[in-house]
């Protein structure tokens, strides 16, 4: 309780009624949700297709429709009424810790992260290998493969298929491939195929777990699905043809939170700038609608124009951009 309280409760009668402010009939605002939009909120958020999608996603998939329902929080707010809004999985909140970055990418095939992890078998002890190379601006997989074996062949096989889909020969500057220290990674077979390709290969730094923080998180949001087989796959065709069913869904149907909530597809090809444009446009008809809703700006759908393997300052990032546009007038 603060003084001024205690000096407005002796003013009046607040010392003998008591604290009236937990009893006290507040009326309902004017601009909250009406019963209908309450329902229609419930009801599409248990849609099968939104069943396991937090609202976050929920609403830009919904925006891409031409649908506006109501906002993120809205949403929440609905769900947590009816006990719908539990949180989802066994990992603990990120924590953010800014690292110096090593590379900018400002447009697809720049800068490609790549890693392997392993795949549990049905029987105990043995285990396929996924290799996974993730584009850093767009976020696609862009060359993915599972094995019996870890070697550096497999690697190196996966670096030049991934090469000539992605028709990197026509590039003047060839994109930097962005791995950790392992030893499959670094082997004598993988960087003579690097340079052949002309791809600079790039490590993590020594002591810095999570330096290849992206291709890590495509790892973890595979283990998290609700169709990965806990207790292992059975022969190597199974996890072949899972991997190829994840890659689709991520590359295709899935809403990316680092990329504004398009699909690194879209983003890849470049449809992420009119996606999002249509998304500002529906959200600023909806504050026209409802103005008492909103009580600043609509939400941020501006396209982002680079990305960093790790957080860095703006002003290392815009002397990044500026060198770029200074480059071509030095040729």
């Amino acid at each position: 309780m603060t003084v001024r309280t205690l000096q407005r409760w002796q003013a009046g009668t607040g010392l003998v009624k008591g604290d009236g402010r937990p009893s006290a009939v507040r009326p309902v605002s004017a601009h909250a949700l009406s019963e209908l939009e309450r329902g229609r909120v419930l009801k599409v958020a248990n849609e099968p297709r939104f069943a396991a999608v937090p609202p976050a996603r929920i609403v830009p998939m919904l925006a891409d429709e031409g649908i506006y329902i109501a906002s993120e929080s809205s949403f929440s707010r609905v769900l947590r009424e009816h006990g719908q809004n539990t949180h989802r999985g066994h990992a603990k909140a990120p924590k953010a810790r800014r690292k110096p970055t090593t590379h900018i990418a400002t447009a697809p095939r720049q800068v490609w992260c790549w890693d392997m992890t392993y795949l549990p078998a049905a029987v105990v002890g043995r285990w396929f290998h996924l290799y996974l190379i993730l584009d850093l601006f767009s976020r696609k997989i862009i060359g993915s493969e599972v094995h019996d074996s870890d070697d550096s062949s497999h690697a190196s096989h996966l670096v030049h298929r991934t090469a000539l889909s992605e028709s990197i020969g026509v590039l003047e500057h060839k994109p930097v491939l962005h791995g950790d220290n392992g030893a499959t990674l670094k082997a004598t077979t993988v960087l003579t195929m690097l340079n052949w390709l002309g791809v600079k290969p790039s490590y993590s730094r020594p002591r810095v777990s999570d330096d290849n923080a992206f291709a890590e998180s495509v790892f973890r949001t595979a283990k998290y699905r609700p169709e990965y087989p806990t207790k292992g796959f059975s022969d190597l065709q199974a996890a072949r043809d899972w991997a190829a069913s994840f890659v689709h869904w991520y590359n295709v149907d899935h809403r990316h939170s680092g990329i504004r909530y398009v699909s690194p597809e879209q983003r890849h090809v470049g449809q992420d700038v009119e996606i999002l444009a249509a998304r500002h446009m529906l959200y600023e008809e909806a504050r026209r609608e409802n103005p008492a809703r909103w009580s600043g700006k609509t939400r941020n759908w501006e396209c982002m124009t680079s990305v960093t393997l790790n957080p860095e300052r703006d002003s290392v990032i815009n002397a990044h951009l500026i060198d770029l546009d200074r480059q071509p007038l030095a040729a």
